[in-house]
């Protein structure tokens, strides 16, 4: 049997990226003209496209350039992160928030010094081994510092392929975003990986945003995207119901002497885990409760007064939190072993001790700087 006639011959009919095979050029020439200027973006060592990338989980790029430059001054290589003592790594993570992240950069550090002799590895299956890394991290490290063609999707780009494609899947499922991973691989120009990796995310922060309406006008695929021709931006990605935080109410204890505030470190395990805190109780006190509670662990307070009340959120919980500042005669006899509790002057607390971002409304009473808000006035005073 003869056909003369051309038959056009489609291999896996069901794996044509919908359409993703003719994203690259003009996203490429986009990132070109538009990209941001960042500290890790222009030295793109793999040990600060590492850190950088675990610094900007869950934090927006503004906030982490003066958290990235004090760390690659204070622990300039990875030799340096696997040493440094673990109050001092929390203390340059101090409000960056979700403190994990910086314990397992040291773990992984660790790792890389004894197993792979301080030189962080090239291969995705070989960093995939490595504390706190995950498929979007080794996908960044291995494609952008070592040009390996190997996808980074994070939120960003599951936003910007769902819009694209109108893509109406549940883009936090785990399959979901291994099909979306897969699709990419297909596509990634082997010559500049990183880049594309990087201009599909720089897209997802800057024109395909999350909140609000997308700046379609900018984006180099506004005459083939799925979701801007049929004027449905806003609608994809679907999301999944979310799941209802629970409130804890918790009265904070500031309880000081005429120098001396005290503080407690937190457990190893759990929420905010290594970190110090001001002494609290369960539940929203009445004056007239702290009274009693702080008598009954022997203290002697002079005078109370209430302080403002907070509200923090975490992913999955929220504290209200109400306070009291209390004044004792003294602190050293109430028995700070049997508490936990370290008393320790404001400005050492400042210097030495961690405490978290959702103690802010307390730490400010007290004059203690966290985080960037302390490192900004340190600055000033130096100059």
């Amino acid at each position: 049997m003869q056909i003369s006639y051309e038959i056009p011959v489609i291999l896996n009919p069901d794996k044509e990226q919908d359409g993703l095979e003719t994203i690259a050029a003009p996203l490429l020439k986009w990132y070109d003209e538009n990209r941001r200027v960042l500290p890790w973006r222009e030295d793109p060592a793999p040990y600060r496209v590492w850190i950088s990338e675990i610094m900007l989980q869950q934090t927006r790029v503004e906030a982490v350039k003066p958290y990235f430059q004090r760390f690659m001054e204070s622990l300039p290589d990875i030799a340096a992160l696997a040493d440094v003592p673990e109050d001092r790594l929390l203390k340059l993570w101090e409000g960056l928030g979700y403190y994990n992240r910086a314990r397992n950069l040291k773990k992984a550090a660790g790792v890389i010094m004894a197993e792979y002799a301080g030189v962080m590895p090239a291969e995705t299956e070989e960093l995939l081994k490595l504390p706190g890394i995950g498929s979007y991290t080794a996908g960044a490290v291995a494609s952008i510092a070592y040009g390996e063609p190997v996808p980074a999707v994070d939120g960003n780009v599951l936003r910007v392929i769902s819009r694209y494609r109108m893509d109406d899947r549940d883009m936090l499922n785990a399959k979901v975003r291994k099909s979306v991973e897969d699709d990419l691989q297909a596509v990634i120009p082997q010559d500049r990986p990183g880049d594309f990796n990087q201009a599909l995310m720089e897209l997802g922060a800057t024109v395909c945003i999350p909140n609000g309406m997308p700046k379609c006008g900018e984006c180099p695929w506004k005459d083939s995207c799925k979701a801007h021709i049929q004027s449905k931006e806003t609608e994809f990605p679907k999301k999944a119901p979310k799941k209802i935080r629970t409130v804890e109410k918790k009265t904070i204890l500031i309880i000081q002497d005429a120098v001396r505030t005290a503080i407690r470190k937190r457990p190893d395990k759990g929420l905010l885990a290594g970190m110090y805190e001001f002494p609290s109780a369960e539940g929203h006190l009445s004056r007239e409760e702290v009274l009693a509670l702080l008598k009954e662990k022997g203290m002697h307070p002079l005078r109370i007064s209430r302080l403002p009340d907070s509200r923090h959120v975490f992913s999955h919980k929220e504290w209200e939190m109400i306070g009291y500042c209390i004044r004792v005669d003294e602190l050293e006899p109430v028995g700070g072993v049997k508490e936990g509790l370290l008393f320790v002057e404001p400005a050492r607390t400042e210097k030495e001790y961690p405490i978290p971002s959702a103690y802010a409304a307390y730490t400010d009473y007290l004059q203690i700087r966290i985080g960037n808000g302390k490192y900004e006035a340190e600055n000033v005073d130096n100059q």
